[in-house]
């Protein structure tokens, strides 16, 4: 019970963090990336704050023996080059949010707003995710328990 809590409470707190930064407004997000035009900066403080809490957040876990509502921590496999799937699928989603604005985050806290296109967005988002897995099944060891890293 006090798992799906943490993680409900967890959930809302990002889809808030996201409206109130103004992550969820697709002509905010492409502002920010037309650095040529109407350039819109602001979003980079928000990216910005998230890297730093991030930072913080996977040090301190460093620490710990493991989660505290999971059986260990997941962390990636360190490789020495970058793999054709991490490029490829960077590309397609830097690609799809240039063009439209949204990415999976903000696009699920957007459906609040009830926009039609928000909703084809996810729909879509959603069918691709599940077609990927036929197209691109998972591959063992991408993860490891970890206890120093």
């Amino acid at each position: 019970m006090a798992r799906n809590l943490v993680a409900v409470l967890s959930g809302l707190l990002f889809g808030l963090g996201l409206a109130v930064s103004q992550m969820v407004n697709p002509a905010k997000v492409r502002d920010f990336l037309d650095i040529t035009g109407t350039w819109d900066p602001s979003l980079g403080f928000v990216m910005g704050g998230a890297v730093v809490v991030f930072y913080v957040a996977w040090r301190v876990s460093f620490g710990w023996p493991q989660p505290l509502y999971a059986g260990e921590f997941l962390r990636p496999v360190r490789t020495s080059i970058l793999e054709t799937r991490l490029v490829g699928g960077s590309a397609v989603f830097g690609v799809g949010w240039g063009m439209v604005g949204l990415c999976p985050g903000p696009s699920i806290s957007s459906l609040a707003y009830l926009l039609p296109q928000t909703l084809v967005f996810v729909i879509a988002m959603a069918v691709s995710t599940y077609a990927g897995r036929w197209v691109l099944p998972e591959v063992e060891g991408t993860a490891r328990g970890t206890g120093a890293g």
